[in-house]
């Protein structure tokens, strides 16, 4: 089962990628991406064998991003791959048939691409602008959700997809109604006055909100 609501990794001046995740497992969330640019594997291993222990205490998933051998030797539940990163069938070989993988996208074509390469679920965006990406692919906003989400439908397609990219919880309420399963979140809960208010909240837009999932 692919959770509605996807926390990911946020390191800050104040907070690094661990105790951002154990502050987010603390709020609510149970389904935790580790994003980590610019590191070595060697470190991302180590970041991600630690960050799995830490789901582990709460009954949560973790998926590590870009990295299929990090996610393998951490015993992590999942594998997150942009556009640019390695095929899913590449990454099927090196993780096997039981881990979940999902795949970025950003068009109706790209998602077609990915349910050819067997993703589980995709993460749809951006939403808006956001900081957290460098080579941002072209925003979609609310409009853009709603004509891929149509396009969807109309193809009988049955992937759950989870709307990314700069989203607020204020924002959730529209956005569900597109048909998205549910929503990935950074900014909004690393930088939350009250993690755990801000958590249950956007659990409760994405659970009031919904109309018909694709």
């Amino acid at each position: 089962m692919i959770d509605k609501l996807h926390y990911i990794s946020q390191q800050t001046p104040i907070r690094t990628h661990l105790s951002a995740i154990k502050e987010a497992l603390n709020a609510g969330c149970k389904w935790i991406q580790l994003r980590v640019k610019d590191e070595p594997e060697s470190t991302i291993l180590e970041y991600a064998q630690e960050a799995q222990a830490l789901c582990e205490q709460f009954s949560a998933k973790l998926i590590v991003n870009d990295h299929p051998e990090v996610a393998l030797k951490a015993g992590a539940y999942g594998l997150h791959l942009g556009l640019q990163d390695m095929p899913i069938a590449e990454a099927r070989r090196i993780v096997g048939q039981e881990m979940i993988i999902g795949g970025t996208a950003n068009t109706f074509e790209h998602i077609q691409q990915r349910v050819a390469e067997g993703a589980d679920y995709i993460g749809l965006g951006p939403y808006r602008f956001t900081k957290t990406k460098e080579k941002l692919s072209p925003i979609l906003g609310l409009e853009g959700y709603q004509d891929i989400l149509a396009q969807v439908r109309s193809a009988a397609m049955n992937i759950p997809i989870i709307a990314i990219g700069g989203i607020e919880p204020n924002d959730i309420a529209a956005i569900i109604q597109t048909g998205v399963h549910g929503v990935a979140i950074s900014g909004a809960i690393t930088h939350a006055a009250d993690a755990a208010q801000t958590t249950q909240y956007i659990y409760q837009q994405l659970h009031m909100n919904v109309l018909k999932e694709v």
